[in-house]
């Protein structure tokens, strides 16, 4: 379905952030483009035709984290606290964390 040997960069899963404008111009770009089946690789296919590179963060954890379920740390809010997105969480371990920040 691809032709090219690389994806172009993209945000991986789970969250991004944007400003507005450039969502607008990520749309239009979207409607020019034919649907490819992996939603990260076709924003990254739309950013690249905008000329427009994602850059990473640390507070998006999109592979999950590390914890070490013996660690007091992972109690304690400020844990969590430099997170913006955390992804593969099951249900009860979001509702604690939740409750602890």
């Amino acid at each position: 379905l691809y032709t090219k040997s690389n994806y172009p960069p993209y945000a991986g899963g789970g969250g991004f952030i944007m400003d507005g404008p450039l969502a607008k111009r990520l749309h239009k770009t979207s409607e020019t483009l034919e649907l490819y089946p992996i939603d990260d690789v076709f924003l990254g296919m739309c950013l690249e035709v905008l000329k427009v590179s994602p850059v990473g963060h640390e507070g998006f954890k999109t592979f999950g984290i590390v914890k070490n379920k013996n660690s007091k740390m992972n109690k304690e809010p400020c844990f969590f606290r430099s997170m913006l997105v955390v992804h593969k969480l099951l249900p009860p371990e979001l509702l604690q964390m939740w409750d602890l920040v």
